[in-house]
C-alpha cells in the first residue's frame, strides 16, 4: 500500500493568541486593503494618494461632512449592538433589514396620521415606543418558531425582509400614496422630526446610550450570563434549569425592539418619510460590523464610524474624480473582505508540507 502523502498546505487552529499580535494582524490587513485600493486606482489612471485623501477629506474634511458620516454611521451602530445579543446565543437573526422597516411602518403611522393629535413632546416618544413594538413583533415570529418546533431562523428572518418591504411598497402606491400615481408618501410634520444637538439629529445621542447599556446587558446582567450559556450549550442550559425557549423569545424581541427604533431614528431623523428602501442594507452590513467587533458594543462605534467614512468618502470620489459608483463600492468591499479576512489567520495558522507546526506557532 502507498503511504498517504501529508497534504502540501495544511490549516490548524491556533491556541491562544496575545492581544498586540491580533492587533497587528488586523494592522496589516488594513494596509494590505490600502494597496489593493491603490492598485486599482492606478488602473483606472487616478492618483491613490489623491483618491484616499478626497475619501477622508469628503468624509471629515468639513463640519457638514462631519455630520454626514455620523448620519450614516448611526443607522449601523445601533443595528449591530441590536444584533450582539442574538449572535452571542448562535440565533443568526438575518432579518434586521426588515424589523428596522417594520419600525419604520409604525413611527411613519403616527407620523403621518396623529402629528395633528399630539404635541411634539408627545408625539415623538409614542413614534419610538410603536417602532420599537413592532420591530419586536417582527422578530419575535421567527424566534416562537424557532423555540416552538426548531424552525431554522435563517432562512424565516431572511424571508420577513421581504414581506415587510413588500408592504412597504403597497403603501406607497395604496393607502398613503400622497399624490396619485407619485408612489411616495408624504413628508413628515416638522413635529415628527427627531430634534438635532451639533446639527445632527439626536439619534447619534441614542446610540451612544444603547452601546452603554448593551454592554452592561451583555456584561454583568443574568439575561446577559443566560445568553452566553445558550450560546456555548443548549443542552448545558437546560441541564441548568434555563427556559430556553423563553430566554430566545424575549432576547430576539430585545434584538428586533432595538431595530424598530433604528427604523424611527431613520424616518424621523435622516429622511423624513418612509419609502422601500428606508433600511438602505444597514441590516446586512451591521452583520460585518458585529462579527469585525467581535460582539463587542464599543468596538462597533469605531467600525461603524469608519464604514461611515468609507461610505460618505466614496460619494464623494464620485463628484470630485468622476469614480464610477460601482468602482467606489468595489473599494468598500475590499475593505470589509481585508478586515474580515484576517480574522482568518487570527483564528487558523497556515502549515507548510516540511515545517513543523511548532515553527507555525
Amino acid at each position: 500500500m502507498h503511504e498517504q502523502k501529508t497534504p502540501l498546505i495544511r490549516l490548524a487552529k491556533r491556541g491562544v493568541m496575545s492581544p498586540g499580535r491580533m492587533w497587528a494582524i488586523r494592522g496589516a490587513s488594513f494596509i494590505v486593503a490600502i494597496l489593493i485600493g491603490a492598485i486599482l486606482f492606478l488602473c483606472l489612471g487616478h492618483n491613490p494618494l489623491e483618491a484616499y485623501g478626497t475619501i477622508v477629506t469628503g468624509s471629515l474634511g468639513k463640519a457638514t461632512a462631519i455630520r454626514q458620516t455620523v448620519k450614516l454611521a448611526v443607522p449601523l451602530l445601533g443595528t449591530a449592538l441590536a444584533l450582539a445579543p442574538c449572535f452571542r446565543m448562535r440565533y443568526w437573526n438575518i432579518g434586521a433589514e426588515g424589523q428596522i422597516t417594520a419600525g419604520a411602518i409604525a413611527a411613519s403611522y403616527f407620523a403621518l396620521f396623529w402629528a395633528n393629535r399630539l404635541s411634539g413632546p408627545v408625539l415623538i416618544p409614542v413614534m419610538a415606543v410603536a417602532g420599537a413594538l413592532f420591530g419586536g413583533i417582527c422578530a419575535l415570529i421567527p424566534a416562537f418558531f424557532k423555540a416552538r418546533w426548531g424552525t431554522n431562523e435563517t432562512l424565516f428572518t431572511l424571508m420577513m425582509n421581504y414581506i415587510v418591504i413588500g408592504i412597504v411598497r403597497w403603501l406607497q402606491g395604496g393607502p398613503w400614496e400622497g399624490k396619485p400615481g407619485s408612489q411616495i408618501i408624504p413628508t413628515f410634520a416638522k413635529s415628527a422630526m427627531l430634534p438635532k444637538v451639533f446639527g445632527i439629529h439626536i439619534g447619534w445621542i441614542i446610540v451612544l446610550v444603547l452601546t452603554v447599556l448593551m454592554f452592561i446587558y451583555m456584561k454583568y446582567t443574568k439575561h446577559g450570563f443566560e445568553i452566553s450559556v445558550i450560546g456555548n450549550s443548549e443542552n448545558t442550559a437546560r441541564y441548568a434549569g434555563m427556559n430556553v425557549g423563553r430566554i430566545i423569545m424575549r432576547t430576539v424581541f430585545i434584538s428586533g425592539a432595538i431595530c424598530g427604533l433604528v427604523g424611527f431614528v431613520i424616518v424621523s431623523g435622516a429622511n423624513g418619510t418612509l419609502y422601500d428602501s428606508a433600511a438602505g442594507g444597514v441590516g446586512f452590513t451591521a452583520i460585518t460590523v458585529c462579527w469585525l467587533a467581535q460582539l463587542n458594543p464599543f468596538a462597533m462605534v469605531g467600525i461603524s464610524c469608519l464604514l461611515g467614512v468609507l461610505d460618505k468618502g466614496a460619494d464623494t470620489l464620485q463628484t470630485r474624480m468622476a469614480v464610477p459608483a460601482s468602482i467606489s463600492d468595489i473599494i468598500t468591499g475590499i475593505f470589509l473582505f481585508c478586515m474580515l479576512g484576517c480574522e482568518f489567520f487570527i483564528n487558523y495558522r497556515i502549515i507548510l508540507r516540511g515545517h513543523k507546526e511548532a515553527a507555525e506557532k
